[in-house]
């Protein structure tokens, strides 16, 4: 059985979209309009069954109380692009590391496109903090949500935004 189940939910960066796969494992988190976001029918049905955990922990994220999530993840992709979103929940909340940081942990320092590469594909946004990756030198390149999401994730966690 590969059924999945979905629901959407409310974000303070416009509607979620929470995936789950057959074993009720988040799977997915696709903003509205991302870059990379997979077809609406590949989510499963709408079940908010699966979803109570995940939406407790983003509403605590979204109003501050929330640093760090603990659910339990399936990130499907290549062992290198599961090693790069390893490495981006390794980033704490409110600091960012650049694509050359995090090639860098990784053990090589000229993987900085590929690791950009691999962030891009991230499947779950926000729990997994593609939005802590910024370019060279502070620049916001690069993000599946759009830079204007980005930037306000980044200024939210900093404390320079609030909703």
């Amino acid at each position: 059985m590969n059924t999945k189940q979905h629901t959407v939910i409310d974000s303070p960066y416009g509607p979620l979209t929470l995936v789950a796969d057959h074993d009720g494992v988040l799977c997915g988190l696709y903003m509205t309009d991302q870059r990379h976001r997979p077809p609406e029918e590949t989510f499963g049905d709408r079940d908010d069954t699966p979803f109570a955990e995940a939406q407790d922990q983003l509403n605590a994220y979204f109003t501050g109380e929330l640093k760090d999530f603990s659910l339990e993840l399936r990130l499907n992709g290549t062992p290198f692009q599961r090693s790069v979103w390893d490495q981006l929940r390794r980033i704490p909340y409110g600091e960012t590391r650049s694509y050359g940081e995090l090639a860098e942990a990784l053990g090589n320092s000229g993987a900085s496109r590929a690791v950009g590469l691999a962030n891009g594909r991230n499947p779950i946004g926000i729990i997994v903090p593609c939005h802590r990756v910024i370019g060279a030198g502070g620049s916001l390149t690069g993000y599946g949500g759009g830079l204007d999401r980005k930037q306000r994730l980044l200024d939210f966690e900093r404390g320079t935004a609030l909703f």
